[in-house]
């Protein structure tokens, strides 16, 4: 499940570029309810994309906007309470490792839904049900 993180540079502390991604991976994993299931956090990752501001607009101007994106099957974080979540954890997570003075407002989140049977690994297709049962077998053989 992708996590697309893009930020103007120097609006992330050095170390924030390094934590942001694995904080809001273990932060889908704790909101979809998969701690310690090795197949979801498998199936976790994404990419840090730091770009002049000069790239960056919000309003139609530059400004210094960190944007969040995550794409999910459809089955992911399945509930509006489990999206609030997310979206608080992860709001939470961009300020502390942004620079002083970056202000909410400049974070962005969004969540991005494949349909069902619109998610691959390894190509493999999986549908949501597939998805759940490989979960399910995960946890299974861990507890």
């Amino acid at each position: 499940m992708p996590i697309t993180i893009t930020a103007p540079e120097g609006v992330l502390t050095a170390a924030g570029e390094r934590e942001i991604l694995p904080r809001l991976s273990a932060a889908l994993i704790e909101a979809s309810g998969a701690t310690g299931n090795s197949f979801f956090t498998a199936i976790v990752g994404g990419t840090v994309n730091v770009l002049p501001l000069q790239r960056i607009y919000a309003g139609g101007t530059n400004r210094p906007v960190v944007m969040v994106e995550l794409k999910l099957p459809n089955i992911g974080l399945a509930s509006v309470e489990a999206r609030e979540a997310f979206i608080a954890a992860a709001a939470g997570i961009v300020a502390d490792l942004c620079v002083p003075g970056h202000r909410p407002e400049n974070t962005w989140i969004n969540i991005l839904n494949a349909p069902d049977g619109g998610w691959g690994i390894g190509g493999r297709q999986y549908s949501g049900d597939a998805l759940i049962a490989a979960a399910m077998a995960a946890a299974q053989q861990s507890g």
